[in-house]
């Protein structure tokens, strides 16, 4: 089975981010889906890659084991969250060995707008490109108007978006498949 490490980039634990990454596990089962707590993580610091943390060890083996990574984010002021960018920075460490390196990723940006996200989806892309990660170009997924997509129980009520994240698991299951390591 493909396995495919999550990072939400909202901490909020009613975060609409969360419902969307909740959502689409459960809407794509041919692969499964290891929800990653980045809240914990120590803030990145290169005097400690000498002897880093247990926490960022953890965070690198959880990644460097799935076969893929599925980046769910909020945007805060055009850009990706703070304890993203930090998740980010720690696994991409030590340089040129990171566990992020030639994973596949797909990128879904969520908010209240109407834009989705736009700005953070965007962001985030240039780190991954940096991170020699390909990322899914299509469908691209900007979820915007989210605070009226989940019912009390965080279940989808949109028929379409439903159908959208549906679309979307299926392509990047094909993504992954293509752009695998061996």
């Amino acid at each position: 089975m493909t396995t495919v490490a999550v990072l939400v980039g909202s901490l909020r634990k009613e975060s609409f981010s969360r419902k969307v990454a909740n959502a689409i596990a459960k809407l794509t089962p041919d692969l499964t889906f290891d929800f990653l707590d980045i809240g914990g993580v120590s803030y990145f610091n290169q005097d400690l890659e000498a002897n880093p943390p247990s926490d960022w060890t953890a965070l690198r083996d959880r990644i460097k084991a799935a076969d893929a990574v599925l980046f769910v984010t909020a945007e805060y002021n055009r850009s990706v969250p703070g304890v993203l960018k930090n998740a980010l920075d720690v696994a991409s460490r030590p340089y040129g060995q990171g566990a992020l390196m030639g994973k596949p990723a797909a990128v879904i940006s969520t908010s209240i707008g109407a834009i989705g996200g736009f700005g953070a989806n965007h962001h985030l892309r240039q780190s991954l490109a940096f991170l020699n990660m390909p990322v899914m170009a299509q469908p691209e997924a900007y979820v915007g108007n989210t605070g009226s997509l989940f019912d009390g129980t965080g279940q989808i009520t949109n028929d379409s978006t439903e159908e959208f994240l549906v679309a979307f698991g299926k392509a990047f299951k094909a993504f992954i498949e293509k752009n695998k390591q061996k």
